[in-house]
């Protein structure tokens, strides 16, 4: 069998989180058996749906590299499509024409909130002929759910579950408008599409057992259900924006990298023995739906931030550099010349160790293109007292007499300085890193002052010396 999947959000917001973990486990899991990902717009609610949402949903998965095989689907114009099958239901008799008005809908769902119960359709239409009906009264189509039995699934998550037939009532496909219910629409999609297996969040299982009853009565194959639980928050709460559900395009704007937001949400909920650290290749090799856990997972923003860290630290400097650039220039407010291009590039080793997200990297590395003269940090400004500064006064014939201004050269000089005064040497490199950085956290002062050059670094150390 070739495997199918698919993901199939609706366009009403953004991708969030729980979402691309979807898309994610329905990407892999196809790609691991060499098999196909669809993506299906489900845009039949049009009062909701928008070009917008369509647009971020298509830009979050594209970011986190997750393609799709072949065309996006658009449920919305497949309406023609799911009214067949609803007239080929009624033609058979597995479904039938319901004139129920809304006034007698509204006492039923009265009755059973009186009683306790939850509202079920008592299928007054299913057994009457339509010339009880008022001639020309609205109707909607209803499927004749089975009274008896029961119906079970076997789910590669959940493992087996059963309901009771006498449950399920005799849901809507067709609207008196004519128009597709969602569960209608997504059976009809899904068969046409060839979808093999459906992986979804667990808050869909119950709409499972309805959209089975639409494959039997037209004789189509029940895909595979597979229903993984939703994401919670820390507090175990059901995952909100203020635990982190936001848009894809949230997380790429406050500088997460796509490949370590895949390995994060591969592992909310998926595991593979101890292994934290999975490659979007290893992941492909390893990932089966009998790993996914049937508990739900929480969202740790700590953990996500380690994770980035680590593939901020494995990524090469030239395609870093490029990432980091928009959020440098967006804090400075202009964009960065040729040779300063150059200089973010050359300060990415010192730089990537330091930082969890792109967003602190661009902060970690502004010092190097900070206007003269540079603006002290509450704690730079503290440490610059007046004895820092004489030392910083005494320090300054010498790296001014360093010709060779490169790291060893300037290490050397350093330790002489330091050795002058009787000083220790962070005691020297302390002032000198707030004089040239404005901060008291920074890449080694040896590598930074060789890539600011001798005139820019003996510069600021000046304006803190004359100009205290």
């Amino acid at each position: 069998m070739s495997v199918v999947t698919r993901f199939a959000p609706s366009p009403t917001g953004f991708l969030h989180i729980g979402g691309a973990r979807t898309a994610l486990f329905n990407w892999l899991f196809a790609r691991h058996h060499g098999g196909t990902f669809h993506l299906r717009i489900e845009d039949t609610d049009r009062a909701r749906s928008t070009d917008e949402a369509v647009a971020a949903i298509f830009d979050g998965l594209r970011w986190l590299g997750l393609g799709w095989d072949g065309e996006p689907v658009m449920q919305f114009s497949r309406a023609a499509r799911h009214r067949e099958v609803a007239e080929a239901l009624l033609a058979q008799g597995a479904a039938y024409r319901c004139y129920a008005t809304q006034e007698e809908l509204d006492a039923l769902r009265a009755q059973a909130t009186a009683e306790g119960k939850p509202f079920r359709y008592d299928g007054r239409w299913r057994d009457r002929p339509d010339s009880d009906a008022p001639a020309g009264a609205p109707y909607v189509i209803r499927i004749k759910a089975p009274r008896e039995g029961e119906i079970v699934i076997q789910d590669q998550v959940q493992g087996e579950v059963t309901v009771a037939c006498a449950e399920l009532d005799d849901m809507v496909l067709l609207r008196s408008d004519g128009t597709p219910t969602y569960m209608l629409a997504v059976v009809v999609d899904d068969h046409d599409m060839g979808v093999t297996h459906i992986i979804r969040g667990d808050d869909h299982l119950t709409n499972a057992f309805r959209q089975i009853l639409i494959y039997r009565a037209m004789g189509w194959d029940v895909p595979y259900f597979a229903h993984i639980p939703l994401i919670h928050g820390p507090d175990g709460a059901k995952l909100s924006k203020r635990h982190g559900a936001l848009g894809a395009e949230a997380y790429r704007d406050m500088g997460y990298l796509p490949e370590a937001m895949r390995n994060y949400l591969l592992r909310l909920g998926w595991a593979h023995g101890d292994e934290e650290i999975i490659s979007t290749e290893q992941a492909i090799q390893w990932f089966d739906l009998a790993a996914v856990g049937r508990a739900p997972s929480r969202f740790d923003m700590a953990k996500l931030n380690h994770l980035n860290g680590h593939y901020i630290r494995e990524r090469d400097e030239a395609s870093l550099a490029a990432l980091t650039q928009p959020f440098v220039e967006a804090k400075l407010g202009r964009g960065l010349n040729a040779d300063e291009q150059k200089l973010l590039l050359r300060a990415m080793p010192g730089l990537k160790p330091r930082a969890s997200t792109l967003v602190e990297l661009a902060e970690n590395a502004l010092f190097y293109f900070a206007p003269r003269p540079v603006t002290l940090n509450e704690k730079a400004a503290a440490l610059l007292n007046e004895q820092a500064r004489a030392t910083l006064t005494q320090a300054l014939p010498v790296l001014e007499s360093v010709i060779d201004w490169r790291h060893d050269a300037l290490m050397e000089a350093a330790n002489g300085i330091a050795a002058a005064q009787g000083l220790k040497l962070g005691a020297l490199m302390n002032p000198i890193r707030a004089a040239i950085t404005g901060s008291t956290a920074s890449p080694s002062m040896f590598e930074v002052m060789e890539l600011l050059g001798k005139e820019e670094s003996l510069a600021r150390l000046r304006d803190v010396v004359h100009h205290p």
